[in-house]
């Protein structure tokens, strides 16, 4: 029997780089994306290069409560990247998104099941299994975003032709 960390670590896995049973994932949908459109302003709506580095901050932050660190994120900085004016830096975010999604997969699967239904550093952030299978529909919710962006800045593109 296939253990509910084994579950969750998968779940990671597919929304990160494929496999999903709705065929859409962070490798796939930024594949493409050019730093200068990542970081393409639409409306009001966030950037690319924002909502993907807010989706990896609390990959980040899952990362090192796993690794026996505090939590100490916080929601208010999840949107507070580094600048991206080159294609290193939307490269090296790229790098850093695969790297600590598999990283924290890794980690899930080592976890046992019972650690998922005790609290997550403190009562009031709920369950283990509340906050990493979190992670992956937070995930799931900001990719549907991020392709929704990148078609609009590429209508933004085609119309500037």
């Amino acid at each position: 029997m296939t253990s509910s960390t084994s579950h969750i670590a998968k779940h990671l896995r597919e929304i990160h780089v494929g496999g999903n049973w709705t065929y859409s994932n962070l490798q796939d949908q930024l594949s493409d994306v050019t730093w200068q459109q990542a970081t393409t302003q639409v409306h009001s709506f966030n950037t690319i290069a924002t909502l993907v580095f807010h989706i990896n901050y609390y990959v980040s932050a899952a990362i090192r409560v796993l690794e026996g660190e505090e939590l100490n994120s916080k929601d208010e900085l999840s949107f507070d990247h580094p600048p991206f004016n080159s294609k290193e830096d939307w490269d090296e975010m790229l790098e850093k998104v695969f790297s600590e999604g598999e990283k924290l997969a890794d980690l899930i699967e080592q976890l046992p099941d019972e650690k998922l239904s005790e609290d997550f550093t403190d009562k009031k952030y709920g369950l283990y299994f509340r906050n990493l299978f979190g992670i992956v529909e937070h995930t799931h919710y900001h990719l549907g975003q991020i392709a929704l962006i990148k078609k609009l800045v590429a209508q933004i593109e085609n119309q500037k032709k």
